[in-house]
This record gives C-alpha cells, sequence and structure tokens, in this order.
C-alpha cells in the first residue's frame, strides 16, 4: 500500500466548480483509494492505494468528477516522496507561510522561460525552478504578483501551487496516514 497526495487544481474557487469534499472522498474511494483524506476546500487529498499508480488514475478521477459534477479537474498526484524532496529541496527556508508557495508541474519543462519571469518580478520576489516544483516567495501576496499570473505560460506544463501552510499540513496528514 502506497500514499499518495492529489493536488486538484480549480476547484471551489469563487463560486465555481464546486466539489464538496465528502464527494471527493466518496470518488476516490469509489475507485479503490483507502484511507482517504482531505485539506481545505480547494482540492487536496491524501489516500492509499494497492499497486503501482500511473497517471491514469489522475485521469480516472478528473473523469469520475466530470461525470459526477459537470467539470474535469486537472489533478497532480504526488508521491510521498517527492512531496518530501519539494520539502526538503527549498531554497526559501526561512521564508515560510503564506508568502511561500511551491508550484507543483506536471512534468519537468522542457524549455522554460525563466527571463520573461525575472522581467516581471517584483523588487521583492524571488523564485527556482528545481526540476518539477517552481518556488515562489511572495512578500506581497500571491494576487498581486506579475509573476505567479505567468509561472504557467513561462514554463509552458501545467502546474497547481499550495502555499507552505498547505504543503506543510499535507506532509503532516501523510506522516499520520
Amino acid at each position: 500500500m502506497s500514499t499518495y497526495v492529489a493536488l486538484f487544481r480549480g476547484i471551489n474557487v469563487g463560486g465555481k466548480n464546486i466539489l464538496p469534499m465528502k464527494d471527493l472522498v466518496g470518488i476516490l474511494e469509489g475507485l479503490g483509494c483507502e484511507k482517504v483524506k482531505t485539506y481545505i476546500q480547494s482540492g487536496n487529498a491524501v489516500f492509499q492505494l494497492k499497486g503501482n499508480i500511473t497517471k491514469k488514475i489522475a485521469e480516472e478521477i478528473s473523469s469520475k468528477i466530470l461525470k459526477s459534477h459537470g467539470f474535469k479537474p486537472k489533478v497532480l498526484l504526488v508521491e510521498v516522496r517527492e512531496l518530501e524532496d519539494a520539502i526538503n529541496n527549498n531554497p526559501f527556508k526561512s521564508m515560510e507561510g503564506k508568502s511561500l508557495h511551491f508550484f507543483f508541474l506536471a512534468s519537468p519543462p522542457a524549455k522554460p522561460n525563466l527571463d520573461e519571469l525575472a522581467n516581471v518580478k517584483s523588487i521583492s520576489e524571488e523564485f527556482k525552478l528545481d526540476k518539477n516544483i517552481f518556488y515562489l516567495y511572495a512578500p506581497e501576496g500571491i494576487g498581486r504578483s506579475k509573476l505567479a499570473a505567468r509561472v504557467e505560460q513561462a514554463l509552458g506544463v501545467p502546474v497547481t501551487a499550495r502555499n507552505w501552510n498547505t504543503v506543510s499540513n499535507l506532509i503532516a496528514m501523510v506522516k499520520k496516514a
């Protein structure tokens, strides 16, 4: 039995793509996931699954949500090792909380345009790309960040972001699983 983290993009944001967490738990359990736990309404789940997981399960989760709730969210599955590596490789260890963001990438970018991001970053912002994680320290808030708004376009791969507090809570949930 292996433990995974599912990161859902664009659910329960701004009154759109509503998916109650109890419904998400039911969908995951219906696909054979066990010990399912969710964290906050924006789409984070920790679960265990027998056997080798593939990208196919992410597609199955999205398809089940489409069938039951009428929209198809992007789902990124993160193995425990990947989450631990993201935390351990964090280049901004002294800058935690809501100002530090982890952008989980669907795959490592082939041709990231980091110059574009450097050109739009504010003086206070810092960033680093490390394989399939993009780290952003945005002390003035991610909502005001021109850099944050361009990450996906500049990297050329789908992303979903979580702040340090969420990442910390997810790893704590994993350790309790």
